[in-house]
């Protein structure tokens, strides 16, 4: 059992269901049965994918690493390999059952991991690729939670089953299996959240490069300046206007141009504009307040938490690897990136207004900082 968490890196697998979350999150849907599908399919890939490395890498760990449970004989190369094809296919199979969309964006996601393990890696497409499978694996949680609903339908009938597009808007109904946290959106507006999440992934693939030998001081460095970047970005998009909603509340709704004046007793009122938001006699919107915040006023208080311990986590490691890069150090640096993933998917699903997936996802952190110190998530 030692053997087989030393080789799956349990104490990593903790960074794998916000991704889900967040993507749910971005998509303006709370977490339902699409997201646990996800949140499945995510684990088993990310563990595949960890068997699979660890397999590539058995003659290069026999010099470098010979106390991994492959070199070190505990754990056959049959079976580390035997685990990664089931593990893969367990992924995809719980994928399905989300629908073709969230297959589609699993079954990318299980070739890049593939790729990168057994080509990628160690070549300077290496970072990229693992940036891309990161961005998919949030996406993916994205499109099975608007999947899922997509196909809970709002009654029963040949539409109740019709699958959905992966750029449609999931329709909204008192049925539905994910429960609308805010206007439903597209899974491709959960993009800026899975770039961000990928620029985060490629620093820590780009400083794990060298943690064996150690010796860079420049990439640290550059990678510090991202998550400070990354950082800075998450609590300046939250500043943004939410789309749909009136720049000034409470703004005066009369025809352009109109002449009224409210404290003239002569001028009769004139007809007030339209509501163009107004929903189509017979469809269901849900409740929403042009007036009214669509997330708790605790959220923005949420977002900086988060966001700071993203940079409280990833930082300092960073900055001791810069100034002293030994392989000690700099492998710190790689497990305070992984880490790190977790306040950012909080601060990202926060961003998207959905606070208590933020609070669910951080806490994850006791957990794995405690599991990390038993067994090392590099």
């Amino acid at each position: 059992m030692r053997a087989w968490t030393e080789l799956f890196r349990v104490s990593a697998l903790f960074s794998v269901p916000g991704d889900a979350l967040a993507g749910a999150a971005a998509v303006g849907r709370s977490p339902g049965r699409g997201t646990a599908l996800a949140i499945g399919a995510s684990l088993c890939l990310y563990e595949a994918g960890m068997a699979l490395n660890d397999w590539a890498d058995r003659e290069e760990d026999a010099v470098d690493r010979p106390h991994r449970p492959i070199p070190s004989g505990r754990i056959s190369p049959s079976a580390a390999l035997g685990a990664a094809g089931a593990l893969t296919a367990t992924g995809l199979a719980l994928a399905a059952r989300a629908g073709r969309p969230a297959l589609a964006v699993a079954t990318g996601l299980a070739a890049t991991v593939w790729a990168y393990d057994l080509h990628l890696k160690h070549t300077k497409a290496g970072p990229a690729a693992m940036a891309a499978a990161r961005s998919l694996d949030l996406l993916l949680g994205a499109t099975a939670t608007a999947t899922a609903t997509a196909y809970a339908g709002t009654g029963p009938g040949p539409r109740a089953t019709r699958p959905m597009r992966l750029g449609a808007v999931p329709p909204t109904g008192p049925d539905n299996v994910a429960r609308a946290a805010g206007p439903a959106r597209s899974p491709l507006a959960a993009l800026p959240a899975a770039l961000v999440l990928g620029a985060h992934t490629y620093g820590v693939t780009a400083v794990s490069r060298h943690e064996a030998q150690g010796g860079s001081t420049a990439v640290p460095l550059a990678v510090l300046a991202t998550t400070t970047a990354l950082a800075a970005a998450v609590l300046a998009t939250h500043q943004r206007q939410r789309p749909g909603e009136p720049a000034t509340p409470g703004l005066a709704t009369t025809a352009p141009g109109s002449s009224y004046r409210p404290d003239h007793p002569h001028h009769p009122a004139p007809p007030a504009m339209p509501d163009l938001g107004a929903p189509l006699p017979g469809t269901y919107r849900p409740s929403h307040h042009p007036h009214r915040p669509t997330a708790p006023a605790l959220t923005p208080l949420l977002l900086t938490a988060f966001t700071g311990a993203y940079l409280r986590t990833a930082g300092p490691p960073l900055l001791h690897a810069a100034l002293n890069p030994s392989p000690p150090l700099t492998q710190r640096a790689v497990g305070g990136g992984i880490r790190a993933m977790i306040p950012l998917q909080a601060a990202l699903a926060a961003r998207a207004g959905a606070p208590g997936s933020g609070l669910a996802v951080m806490a994850l952190v006791p957990l794995a900082r405690s599991l990390a110190r038993k067994v090392s998530p590099t």
